[in-house]
């Protein structure tokens, strides 16, 4: 199939307005825009201002109205619990319109605030098209999260109500939520005035007379009394949920989803970049309590009209690493969407694959990676082991949806290893040197995004308009800051090589860590790895690679440790002063599988720093610490 890429790309620059004017067309308004972009409104313009529009009804009721009421919309597979369940879409519906019910009973009206602090269960997806349903706005913060930061997410968002659960769980344990809720309501200014509890099987929290109510009892009488709640018509400009960016210390960012622009623009990727369609399943292995699981768990499939895949489990260890080929084959999966860390860590348990073939995969046409950077030996593992193409596209959650991509729906280009391909409609993209002038081809630079952002990026930070510029818009005027860094080939593929931190001086050459990490993750023996620059008296920085070894490597880490540096000299040069090789039994990461990168460099370098309140496992730093101490490198301590 030739690709229709170029084609659409470019009538998107002749004629933005009418490009997402048509993708529009696909969304139900209940008022139609007075502009498809007012450049007058907000900080850089605002998309189908004075239009009116209701998100759970284009993702639950049209789709009961057009008769597929009892098409599969929701299934819940969790391998920690042994439980399963699937959702109609009017089920689904039935399930939304009596909980916003009960959020109404309880004094949400629309714009009030919700935060949402749930584990992985269907009751999370239901939350938030309940707040959707009635105009309420939504903050979704991530299960487990430690007091501390809830409370800071409380004090900023000022929530009329906590929608929770007594509980998450992780493999051999239960992470027992409502002493943390309660302990972060105790921490915070504001105090909601209600909590509802959706009280798990394997763990009964203590409910708080007067402000805590049980999930199922509230949900129970509104659905005996017939209370269901209706959709309500909110401003397309209206906001849709907060989402809090990872890692914040301090006052958190509250990244603002509008609603209107944002179902256009989800609805018109499902097609063009993921290659689904309507009644198909679609999987994004990934949380609710990130940007991925706003997006792709929840909204875009059922804009669609998809069947999304909502899964309580790890890719190892829930049993083991076929548990993701089994989901596939029990549910006839179409597409597959996960971050590259969790190929990563398959690939480390079974190298060879040999789990897969006992599951019949024969539904899945594609897999989609993002979150990390996707080296080309991960990618092409994955083409080998899946004999499907695989997708490596970027975005961030500030935009909500994929920056660059190959857009499988316009019919795919040709795959370049190391590079999400080519910017999608609505981002007009730049490299930028320090002077913010444009660098060449191949070179180097700041990446960045022409004004305005599409539909669906964020407009601004909660009630904090000088904080976005100062944070994005500043540093490049007229441009959004990605802060990541990176280049354009002569095709005007991206490379997307680092944060822009994660740029590294070694002797006034400036060198990224990301295409040091390519060179050691094409290592046979190397599973997963990461590449930071350690302060150093003569050269300035010096890089540092960690490696994690593949299971069952038959030689010393020692002679491993030498290979790579040797392939580094080879692939990079004498420039990149590669040395230090360092093996460790796991990687620092968040929840989502973000390397924690900056921490690492603040242990080499001993610097104070704060573990980050999106770590999976605090141990792990020590662990390193360990292992940089035991190497010599003099300021880890």
């Amino acid at each position: 199939m030739t690709s229709r890429y170029h084609e659409v790309y470019e009538s998107w620059k002749r004629d933005a307005e009418s490009f997402w004017a048509q993708a529009a067309a696909d969304i139900d308004w209940s008022r139609p825009w007075d502009k498809v972009f007012d450049a007058d409104a907000g900080v850089y313009g605002r998309w189908f201002a004075g239009a009116e529009c209701n998100t759970a009804h284009n993702c639950l009721d049209r789709h009961v109205a057009a008769g597929r009421g009892d098409q599969a919309a929701l299934i819940y597979d969790s391998p920690v619990t042994g439980a399963k369940q699937t959702y109609t879409y009017s089920e689904l519906t039935d399930a939304v319109a009596t909980l916003a019910a009960v959020l109404r009973k309880h004094g949400v009206e629309k714009g009030d605030r919700v935060i949402v602090y749930m584990p992985m269960i269907p009751e999370a997806a239901i939350g938030m098209l309940a707040c959707a349903r009635i105009g309420a706005i939504h903050s979704v913060v991530f299960g487990g999260f430690a007091a501390r930061e809830l409370a800071t997410r409380i004090d900023d968002s000022t929530p009329k109500l906590i929608l929770s659960a007594s509980c998450g769980i992780e493999p051999g344990r239960i992470v027992k939520y409502k002493p943390l809720l309660d302990e972060a309501i105790d921490l915070s200014a504001h105090k909601p005035s209600a909590c509802i509890v959706h009280q798990r099987e394997m763990e009964t929290a203590d409910l708080i007379a007067g402000r805590d109510f049980d999930w199922a009892d509230e949900t129970a009488a509104a659905s005996a009394a017939g209370d269901r709640a209706d959709c309500v018509p909110v401003a397309a400009t209206d906001p849709l949920y907060i989402l809090y960016t990872s890692g914040t210390t301090g006052q958190p960012k509250g990244v603002v989803r509008d609603t209107g622009g944002h179902m256009v623009a989800l609805k018109w990727t499902m097609d063009a970049v993921y290659d689904v369609r309507p009644g198909e399943v679609f999987w994004a292995a990934s949380d609710v309590g990130w940007v991925v699981g706003h997006s792709y768990i929840v909204y875009a499939p059922l804009l669609h009209g998809c069947a999304t895949v909502l899964f309580e489990g790890k890719p190892v260890g829930t049993p083991d690493a076929g548990t993701f080929w089994r989901v596939i084959a029990e549910h006839d999966v179409a597409a597959l969407f996960t971050a590259p860390t969790a190929f990563r860590a398959i690939k480390k348990e079974d190298p060879d694959g040999s789990l897969i073939g006992k599951y019949d995969l024969s539904s899945l046409r594609t897999l989609f990676l993002a979150g990390e950077r996707a080296d080309p030996d991960t990618i092409q593992w994955a083409e080998r082991m899946l004999n499907v193409p695989v997708i490596d596209h970027w975005w961030q959650t500030e935009t909500g949806w994929p920056i660059a991509a190959n857009p499988v729906g316009l019919g795919s280009l040709p795959v370049k290893y190391g590079s999400p391909t080519v910017p999608m409609p609505g981002y007009d993209m730049a490299i930028l040197d320090e002077a913010q002038a444009p660098v060449a081809a191949g070179e180097m630079g700041a990446i960045c995004i022409k004004l305005p952002l599409p539909p669906g990026c964020f407009p601004t930070l909660w009630q904090n308009d000088e904080r976005f510029r100062d944070s994005y818009l500043a540093e490049f005027p007229g441009y959004y800051s990605t802060s990541d860094a990176g280049y354009r080939d002569e095709d005007g593929y991206l490379y997307i090589m680092a944060r822009t931190d994660d740029i590294i001086n070694v002797a006034g050459h400036r060198l990224s860590t990301g295409g040091m990490e390519e060179v050691l993750a094409s290592h046979p023996d190397v599973a997963e790895c990461a590449v930071i620059g350690i302060a150093d008296q003569m050269k300035g920085q010096v890089p540092a690679g960690f490696v994690v070894l593949k299971s069952g490597v038959g030689r010393s880490i020692e002679e491993v440790e030498r290979e790579i540096v040797l392939l580094v000299r080879e692939k990079i040069g004498p420039v990149a002063a590669f040395k230090i090789v360092v093996t460790v039994g796991r990687l620092p990461k968040t929840r989502s599988g973000k390397i924690l990168r900056k921490t690492m460099r603040s242990i080499a370098d001993g610097e104070t720093y704060t573990v980050p309140a999106t770590i999976d496992d605090p141990a792990i730093l020590d662990e390193i610490s360990l292992a940089l101490s035991e190497r010599g490198v003099a300021k880890a301590g």
